[in-house]
């Protein structure tokens, strides 16, 4: 069965890295938005009888996740026997239960929404926190790719004598591994969230650690709160800047900028997201995942 790649905005270049690693056909589609907000969508590529992949990361997702629902549900209707979605970074993980009465639990909602018009998905380190695996709540396959391995070769191959930090427990079982791969020492923090904005870090006691170089790691870098107030206690504590590391770069807001004014020696990313900060490739990761 044919391939076709079909890139929503923004994802062109992920999407032509695939292309190319398969020889396969880089579709063309149209996605635009009218003057009252609606979502005008049109493929333009014969996508009759062929395997399509479509291309799209859903950092910002209320903004693509109807352009995304009409072509997923359009390419089936001009003809196509398959359709799998590859997205680098998937949204709506975070709200896994009902921490106040009446929340919605958006997770499965958005993975039923998701179920309706995807045969399957690629993905790469989703937020599973309470959750053991992403078939809890997606009806569809779901493969999910590791950063890690990635990351520990950027810090073997870039940093000498790296402390890697992880901001929370959350974090510990991830950071372990990039720490285990590139033959490095960890410390987890203690983070204390009391509001989407205001995060206390407690810190252990540095002292053992002086002599190292910190790397700051985590799965997503949103608003950069906790790695901010972790940046200033580490120089409060008499250590170098701080590499910051995140697998997915969202930078809300003034994100970047702030990190780096809280005293960042650098910050990188990998292009799940596309960014300024994006130095660790997954693309032949995710084309590893569909040669399998």
């Amino acid at each position: 069965m044919k391939r076709i790649i079909l890139a929503l905005p923004g994802n062109e270049k992920f999407a032509e890295k695939i292309a190319m690693k398969f020889k396969a056909e880089l579709g063309e589609i149209v996605v635009r938005s009218f003057p009252d907000g609606e979502s005008y969508v049109r493929v333009i590529s014969n996508v009759n009888d062929k395997k399509v992949l479509i291309v799209c990361t859903l950092d910002h997702p209320d903004q693509k996740i109807l352009p995304l629902y009409f072509l997923a549900q359009t390419v089936k209707e001009l003809g196509a026997k398959e359709v799998g979605l590859i997205c680098p970074y998937l949204a709506y993980m975070r709200q896994d239960k009902r921490f106040h009465p009446g929340e919605a639990v958006t997770s499965t909602h958005f993975a039923k929404l998701i179920s309706q018009f995807a045969d399957w998905m690629v993905t790469i380190d989703p937020h599973l926190h309470r959750r053991n695996s992403m078939s809890e709540i997606y009806s569809i396959p779901v493969k999910v790719l590791h950063a890690a391995p990635l990351v520990s070769a950027w810090i073997k191959d870039n940093i000498k004598n790296p402390l890697l930090v992880g901001p929370d427990s959350e974090s510990e079982q991830w950071v372990k591994k990039v720490a285990e791969d590139a033959g490095a020492p960890f410390i987890v923090l203690e983070k204390v969230r009391k509001g989407d904005k205001d995060v206390e870090i407690k810190v252990p006691d540095f002292s053992t650690w002086k002599n190292y170089q910190p790397v700051l790691v985590d799965d997503i870098i949103s608003t950069a709160h906790t790695m901010i107030e972790t940046t200033k206690h580490l120089l409060q504590a008499g250590f170098n800047k701080p590499v910051c590391i995140g697998v997915h770069g969202i930078f809300a807001g003034n994100a970047y900028r702030e990190l780096m004014d809280a005293g960042a020696d650098s910050i990188l990313s990998s292009d799940a997201i596309s960014h300024e900060t994006n130095r660790i490739s997954i693309a032949e990761l995710v084309c590893q995942s569909l040669a399998d």
